[in-house]
């Protein structure tokens, strides 16, 4: 794998589940744009050369709380920017910026995003 990411290509994120962290969730039950903000980058895990069940599998195994999912598409369309950041025990890690030089996704990406996040579990 490398820093290409087709545009429909899906990051899956873990989020606190509403009765750990109510802030993440709309009443309507919609994940909210709070939990795409993150100072340090928007850790996500990309689908790379697994299928959709492997990969939303891999995540349930990891991490607690909800996982869902955005396309490369949602990101690029508001300028947001992804990137591959493989760490030592986590071959499809990546992050998403809110720009080449910002880390932060700004609160419009992050409410766009959160418009076009699909919950897998």
């Amino acid at each position: 794998m490398d820093n290409t990411f087709p545009a429909e290509e899906k990051l899956f994120r873990a989020v606190f589940p509403p009765e750990v962290a109510e802030m993440f969730w709309r009443f309507d039950g919609r994940v909210s744009s709070a939990a795409f903000a993150d100072p340090k980058g928007l850790s996500v895990d990309r689908e790379g050369d697994r299928s959709f069940q492997q990969a939303a599998a891999s995540m349930k195994e990891r991490f607690d709380g909800r996982i869902l999912f955005v396309r490369v598409k949602n990101c690029t369309e508001i300028g947001a920017r992804v990137c591959y950041l493989p760490s030592a025990n986590n071959p499809y890690h990546s992050e998403i910026h809110g720009s080449d030089t910002a880390v932060l996704l700004s609160k419009v990406q992050r409410r766009h995003l959160a418009d076009k996040a699909v919950i897998v579990s």
